[in-house]
């Protein structure tokens, strides 16, 4: 009687092997699972600041008066669920002119932009505004 070389006794795997088998497949998959969801994380929070980023864009072309009109101040507003806030001021320093020939002075605006989840985005920057008459 000729054996089949399924009959012999170390022919297949021993239980230990498809253990271990088993446990390197389901760290496999775990770590799978981290990196997708750690990539899935990181895409809302692109996709959140990228809102923003927009929203700011919004503002600064309509809600900014024309250099003409700006004036030192706060200004606030909301578009949507999207709060914002435009500060105007001097710079900084010693900015003040007091010659006559010089009609425009810059001024610092800055933005601020919170969406519904508390998201905030704050920009800066400096237009120049007519100086005010004596």
């Amino acid at each position: 009687m000729r054996r089949l070389p399924t009959d012999r006794r170390d022919a297949g795997f021993t239980i230990i092997e498809v253990l271990v088998a088993l446990a390197i497949v389901a760290v496999s998959i775990v770590a799978i699972g981290r990196l997708m969801s750690t990539n899935a994380r990181g895409v809302r929070k692109l996709e959140e600041h990228v809102a923003l980023v927009q929203s700011a864009q919004t503002v600064m072309s309509t809600e900014i008066p024309d250099r003409s009109k700006l004036a030192p101040g706060r200004l606030m507003g909301r578009n949507g669920d999207t709060r914002w806030q435009i500060d105007v001021g001097p710079v900084g320093g010693d900015w003040i002119v007091d010659k006559e020939d010089v009609n425009w002075i810059p001024e610092l605006v800055k933005l601020r932009v919170r969406d519904g989840s508390g998201a905030t985005l704050e920009l800066e920057t400096v237009r120049l505004m007519r100086k005010p008459k004596p």
